[in-house]
């Protein structure tokens, strides 16, 4: 098939191209106007709040290699934006937010190009080609409102997502714009795309088999015929797979891969339900659930009917990519897209997560509003997408309040989803945080309930229990987190306070220092141990936590003070009287620390020779 020039049929001005542009920039500013004070919640706590290696822009190297445990890890591009934006504003979420806003606009965008360009092809100008600009412009705005691309838009650490997609859609734009024009300029700027795509999230692995689809589809009109002219593009392209092998290399680490807890085969059948869910929600984004937790299906019967029906649309699919190509891409877009994450690598925290049909949903929209305009023409169609942006924009804006806080979010999840273990406990964290305790223990409790093994959910309990003045309730639930989970950290650390408060000093020593040997930088850990070794006569050691605890944190009044108490007890005047003085310089309403140092003045005095 001859090379044909898509924009030589009905070329529109660049000024409506601008004006088109222009309004879908405008209609997802109305739909997340709201989103920008929404809080960093869950991932958002790796991703930026405990992420170090985005404090600093330069040098690069630290950047561009994000700690696994990060939600960055294996993502150095998408790193480096999180380094741009909390440059901008810090741990304050409006910078963050806008960044997300900024790259969904920009995907929506080259999104706009994509489809207009497509429909320009000769396999559907003769039907689109004179409506290309407005049905273009009507998918891209669906698509950019629809409330499902919330999860990837307003949850910021989603951003690996939305920074995938727009790298995805710019491989593909770049593609299509070098089969017209300047190859040479063109093709090189696609394998570009990829790979910062490549450098933000894996998912884009499967790009260069759906570039090479498109050319088959609507370019080329045959595998062989998209080869032969342009295996240099697809090799450079596939070439893309090195870094992403390379950057894949501790994958487990970041809870993806086989031996982690999932079986292979478990998450396959879950994921045939996963992807008909994500169908569903293209058409009706209700409800939309931020965590879904981890609600495996284990058996083949019950399977069966999502399986079914997921080979049907596969086989459908199958069949049109040979006799309507044209329709079988959309379901090959679909399909393709969602293949790294909904087929049979488990993903260990997240067997569904609505972030994933972000893109994918890009081929229902367009296969929605083309259809809708075969069979009612174009003005019919125009007002339905508006009406459809019209309802998008409102849903979307009403989803984003949900993000508002983390209190906020999770009690949607829970009222959604009341038997996720995680959900329940994840609003116990907040409310937790926020002083409400009684609220807390109570979604503690629940999260236990449902998942008796949930080592996180029996720690938080034994310390919100000890907080709220129940040492003595607190030591069970503490002593079967240790017990399930013997190297979670923080279980000991809150199994120390608790036995600390119940006066079992010599228990809340073994406590402290295991929590201090699985995870060593706890300054609060080390003044408590601190505490206990004093209350079991060993100032001498006690001494040596507190200085290591002011060496981890030196802004540590608490700390000062304690190390004051553990100097006057050998004797040591002088020294107590400035760690004291220390205490008070940090906090100077320190009632606590001023009157241990009059104290320490009076017995300085006492014991000062008489005239």
């Amino acid at each position: 098939m001859s090379r044909t020039n898509p924009s030589s049929f009905g070329s529109p001005p660049r000024q409506s191209i601008a004006w088109a542009a222009g309004l879908i920039a405008l209609l997802i500013l109305a739909a997340y106007a709201n989103s920008f004070s929404g809080a960093l919640v869950y991932d958002d706590r790796a991703s930026i709040t405990e992420n170090e290696s985005i404090r600093h822009l330069w040098p690069l190297g630290p950047v561009l290699a994000p700690p696994a445990e990060s939600g960055t890890g294996g993502r150095p591009f998408a790193n480096l934006t999180f380094a741009l934006s909390y440059a901008l504003s810090g741990l304050q979420p409006w910078g963050h937010h806008l960044l997300n806003v900024l790259t969904h606009t920009l995907a929506a965008l080259t999104l706009f190009g994509v489809v207009r360009r497509t429909l320009l092809q000769p396999a559907l100008r003769t039907r689109f080609g004179a409506d290309a600009l407005p049905l273009a412009a009507a998918i891209a705005a669906l698509w950019a409102v629809h409330p499902l691309g919330t999860q990837v838009v307003t949850y910021l650490s989603q951003r690996t997502e939305s920074l995938m997609a727009l790298g995805y859609l710019l491989t593909l734009y770049c593609f299509i714009r070098g089969t017209t024009a300047r190859p040479g300029l063109w093709h090189p700027l696609a394998v570009v795309a990829c790979l910062l795509g490549v450098l933000s999230k894996e998912v884009i692995a499967t790009a260069p088999l759906l570039v090479l689809l498109y050319d088959r589809t609507f370019v080329a009109g045959s595998f062989a015929g998209a080869l032969r002219p342009r295996w240099k593009l697809y090799a450079a392209l596939a070439a893309t797979w090195l870094p992403l092998a390379f950057l894949l290399v501790g994958v487990r680490d970041r809870g993806v891969g086989y031996g982690l807890g999932i079986p292979w085969f478990d998450y396959a059948l879950t994921e045939c339900r996963a992807v008909l869910l994500y169908l569903k929600l293209g058409l009706w984004p209700y409800p939309l659930i931020f965590d879904r937790g981890v609600d495996l299906v284990k058996t083949t019967a019950s399977a069966a009917p999502f399986a079914l029906a997921l080979a049907a649309l596969l086989g459908a699919t199958l069949w049109a990519l040979r006799r309507r190509p044209v329709l079988g891409f959309a379901g090959a877009w679909f399909f393709l897209i969602l293949a790294p994450t909904s087929s049979v690598v488990p993903v260990i925290q997240q067997p569904v997560a609505e972030n994933r049909p972000y893109l994918p949903l890009a081929a229902l929209v367009s296969l929605g509003v083309l259809a809708l305009h075969a069979r009612t023409g174009r003005r019919a169609t125009l007002l339905a997408a508006a009406a459809g942006a019209a309802v998008g924009i409102v849903a979307t804006a009403h989803r984003n309040r949900d993000f508002a806080s983390e209190i906020s979010l999770w009690s949607d999840t829970v009222e959604k989803m009341p038997r996720n273990a995680r959900a329940h406990y994840n609003l116990g964290v907040p409310l937790d945080l926020a002083g409400r305790r009684p609220e807390a223990i109570a979604h503690y409790e629940a999260a236990i309930a449902i998942d008796p093994a949930y080592a996180s959910a029996y720690a938080n309990l034994g310390n919100a229990l000890t907080e709220q003045g129940r040492p003595a309730d607190a030591i069970a639930p503490l002593a079967t987190a240790v017990r399930l989970q013997p190297t979670h950290a923080n279980a000991h650390y809150n199994y120390g306070n608790a036995l600390l408060h119940t006066g079992r000093s010599a228990e809340a020593v073994g406590r402290y220092q295991a929590s201090l040997r699985l995870d060593p930088p706890q300054p609060k850990a080390r003044n408590n141990l601190g505490i206990a070794l004093l209350q079991t006569n060993r100032p001498l050691e006690a001494i040596t936590e507190f200085e290591r605890a002011l060496s981890l944190k030196p802004d540590f009044a608490d700390a000062h003070n304690n190390l004051a108490v553990a100097l006057s007890q050998l004797g040591r005047l002088p020294e107590a009287i400035a760690a004291c003085e220390a205490a008070l310089r940090i906090n100077p309403a320190y009632s606590g620390a001023q009157n241990n140092l009059d104290r320490l003045r009076a017995k300085q005095r006492e014991a000062a020779p008489q005239p």
